[in-house]
């Protein structure tokens, strides 16, 4: 082909390309490998949020900005460095830290993306779930459900630290997100507290291992899973297995599906001296350490964590997890949806395809100049 047909060719290949980008079209021979990589490739990093910071920074903010209508809550999101800027701890999670100030109440609403309270320090608050008052205290943990009226109050003279867990990306990423505040700014009080543990029935409340994989739109009819329940279920496992790690995953007693269609919430025990080996998932994770301290290898890079921090695990990253002391950790993830649709991937991985780096907390402490 001589010089002149070739640039006639090139010529035309540009036009084309600039008549398909006026008309929106786009041509997949030239994006194929950026929508079909050969494994995940999620915007969202491996990160951690230090309880030092998150507290300091949640201190302030009791301070210096009420709960009230327009706000509705005092929450400080989890925003990963990967996703450009938007609140979200993972491309489907939504993680933060919600902390109530002696007296206060936050008011009542509803919402499509569902969610999930995880209480990290503090008493005498409740969260109001469709009339049910669900008692809070430590290590307790607290679902609201998809389209649930729910708020919070507290009758104690301290405040009350909660890690908050959403599908909210998720459900905005389906362009079905709907809100509603309450006529309201607090529902009823119902007497007795915690209906929901009186009526749920006998089922199993964890499961150790895969949970069924049972498609139903339906929540747990259980919105209270109290810490002591866990802890022994958790100590029972950890005496049985020998394992350096036992988890469970929070269930339906009902259904022993996961306790939201979209969200699983598990905790796991790392007996002292344990170290696991990696393991890579679909599907992305937020965990919070509820006790002790240790590290993590995520993706390469070491982070080390103790009780209070938060950190996240994205899809298919592979990650691994070691404490000398013992730690209990609490985490959510999205896997009920990736099990519904058959793309949910499991790969354990043998000591030596890691490579360890090292994460510094202390690149996140706040300049002395930062404000809320």
């Amino acid at each position: 082909m001589t010089e002149q047909p070739m640039k006639d060719e090139e010529t035309q290949l540009a036009a084309l390309y600039g008549d398909l980008a006026a008309v929106d079209l786009h041509p997949l021979w030239t994006i194929t490998r950026d929508l079909l990589p050969p494994a995940p490739r999620p915007r969202s990093v491996p990160w951690l949020w230090s309880s030092e910071v998150l507290t300091e920074l949640a201190e302030r903010a009791l301070r210096l900005v009420p709960v009230e209508r327009g706000g509705e809550r005092r929450v400080l999101s989890l925003g990963n460095p990967g996703l450009g800027g938007l609140p979200y701890a993972a491309g489907t999670l939504w993680g933060a830290i919600q902390c109530l100030g002696p007296g206060e109440t936050a008011p009542a609403h509803r919402h499509t993306p569902g969610a999930i309270r995880f209480i990290l320090s503090g008493d005498g608050v409740a969260t109001t779930v469709d009339g049910d008052v669900c008692d809070m205290h430590p290590g307790d943990l607290i679902l609201t459900p998809s389209w649930n009226w729910h708020d919070h109050s507290s009758a104690s003279d301290g405040p009350m630290l909660w890690f908050d867990g959403l599908d909210l990306p998720m459900i905005e990423a389906l362009d079905a997100v709907f809100f509603e505040p309450y006529p309201d700014v607090r529902q009823p009080d119902s007497d007795p507290h915690n209906r929901s543990e009186r009526e749920a029935g006998p089922g199993p409340r964890f499961v150790s291992g895969a949970v069924r994989d049972v498609l139903t739109t339906e929540h747990s009819p259980l919105l209270v899973y109290r810490w002591q329940d866990t802890d022994r279920e958790l100590s029972r496992l950890a005496a049985e297995s020998g394992e350096p790690l036992v988890s469970i995953e929070f269930v339906s007693p009902e259904t022993g599906a996961s306790v939201l269609p979209t969200m699983n919430c598990a905790m796991h025990r790392l007996v002292p001296g344990a170290r696991t080996l990696p393991v890579r998932r679909t599907g992305n994770g937020v965990f919070v350490v509820h006790r002790g301290s240790g590290s993590s290898v995520i993706e390469g890079q070491r982070f080390d964590w103790s009780a209070g921090d938060m950190f996240v695990v994205p899809s298919w990253a592979a990650a691994e997890h070691a404490s000398e002391e013992g730690a209990d950790l609490f985490s959510i993830g999205d896997s009920p949806v990736l099990r519904a649709l058959g793309i949910h991937r499991e790969l354990a991985l043998d000591a030596h395809q890691q490579v360890t780096g090292v994460f510094t907390p202390a690149a996140l402490r706040p300049k002395d100049s930062v404000g809320v």
